[in-house]
């Protein structure tokens, strides 16, 4: 039943044709008396996960990503999986179809940020989800322009930090906002089409960035943890109120791996 949800929450039509999503480990037919959920799947995880007698694991990072031709406790992901398996824990991944779902990380985004008249950078190629207004990032305008500046320091405060990375001129002006969480820096062009004057994402390389100023649009770089794990949060909490008989809880140990001074 829960598999079901998480399938109509975010259908999987949603996803990149790259991506790797779905039930990856366990058993379908298993019984779930509990569930955590997490952005990336990692051994310290696992252990939480282990030790407090989880059944499902909701990863937005998918496991098995790449191609593998061995499971082996040779490797770290390999143990981790085996340990899991002998736990009976499944674990299961939305990943891109959670990004752009209806209630999916980026429309979170344009609600937190109070966006009006959003809409999909890139419609789905699923005729029915197309027709749902569904598909890749989102972009909504501003309730009125504001320098570029008075955003970053929106979504500093937003986010409780003392820094963000950014492409761009403060003091120019933004009325529509292109949001595209996690790695997601080639959907700039997309939203500059749509007339956009700055993408939000989570990290972009550093030719993107060189791209972006040559076009003209500006970046947002909130960290990839930062864009989408406050979503995993928020998940388990629609989880549990659609499920009250089944625990549901976001990860306690998991922390964003990267650290500023």
């Amino acid at each position: 039943m829960i598999l079901q949800y998480l399938k109509n929450f975010a259908p999987l039509e949603l996803a990149e044709d790259w991506d790797n999503v779905g039930l990856l480990l366990g058993n379908r037919k298993q019984d779930i008396t509990s569930v955590m959920t997490c952005l990336t799947l990692t051994p310290d995880v696992a252990s939480e996960a282990i030790e407090r007698k989880i059944k499902l694991i909701v990863t937005h990072h998918p496991i098995l990503f790449r191609s593998v031709q061995q499971i082996t406790t040779e490797t770290s992901e390999g143990a981790m999986l085996l340990d899991l398996a002998r736990h009976d824990i499944a674990v299961y991944s939305p990943h891109t179809a959670f990004d752009s779902a209806a209630q999916g990380i980026n429309q979170q985004w344009c609600e937190r940020l109070e966006l009006q008249a959003c809409q999909p950078l890139q419609v789905s190629t699923d005729l029915e989800l197309a027709s749902l207004g569904l598909g890749s990032g989102r972009s909504g305008l501003l309730q009125q322009p504001i320098p570029l500046r008075n955003l970053i320091l929106q979504i500093k405060e937003m986010l409780s930090v003392d820094s963000l990375q950014y492409v761009g001129q403060p003091d120019a002006k933004v009325s529509k906002v292109g949001i595209a969480c996690g790695a997601a820096a080639e959907f700039m062009k997309q939203a500059q089409q749509q007339g956009c004057q700055v993408l939000i994402t989570g990290e972009a390389r550093f030719h993107a960035c060189l791209e972006a100023r040559q076009r003209g649009i500006a970046l947002i770089l909130v960290g990839h943890y930062a864009s989408e794990r406050f979503a995993c949060e928020k998940l388990a909490e629609i989880l549990q109120h659609e499920f009250p008989e089944i625990k549901c809880f976001a990860s306690e140990v998991e922390s964003d791996p990267i650290n500023i001074l």
